[in-house]
């Protein structure tokens, strides 16, 4: 195990008490006009499976890799409309096969830019709620594919 792997497994300690972290994302809640017909657009052109309708079917399941949690002041242009109040990003594989499958499903993507940290690209789904993809790149690489 990494250094950075066990680091990331110490227990938290803020103002000097120890206390528990979350471990990821559990879901993503949101409105939606049409929330199963949103959901089919995202099986359909992004592969999340839709909320299982029991018990026995598993859940959605994303790879390991960094997430970033950063709020955003209140007047931010970063997620184009100020109405919308969040944005997902996607880690992907590789960037420019998954613009190329939007494209061809008549879905407007462009690329944002080239970072130390990987490529990234902008979308949004047909609510007009933002959507950023991300190629991992660098240390952020590492982590996305499980490696330590």
């Amino acid at each position: 195990m990494s250094g950075l792997a066990l680091i990331h497994r110490l227990p938290v300690r803020f103002l000097g008490i120890v206390m528990e972290k979350v471990t990821g994302i559990g879901g993503l809640f949101f409105r939606a006009r049409d929330p199963a017909a949103l959901g089919r657009w995202y099986l359909e052109n992004l592969g999340v499976t839709l909320t299982p309708t029991d018990y026995d079917e598993p859940p959605w399941q994303q790879e390991a890799g960094p997430t970033v949690f950063a709020p955003f002041p209140e007047r931010t242009a970063y997620f184009g409309d100020l109405k919308q109040t969040w944005m997902v990003n996607f880690r992907v594989r590789n960037l420019d096969a998954m613009m190329a499958q939007l494209r061809a499903a008549g879905i407007v993507v462009e690329i944002e830019g080239e970072y130390p940290n990987g490529r990234f690209a902008r979308s949004s789904d047909p609510d007009g709620n933002p959507i950023q993809l991300w190629e991992p790149a660098g240390r952020d690489a590492a982590g996305a594919s499980g490696a330590p």
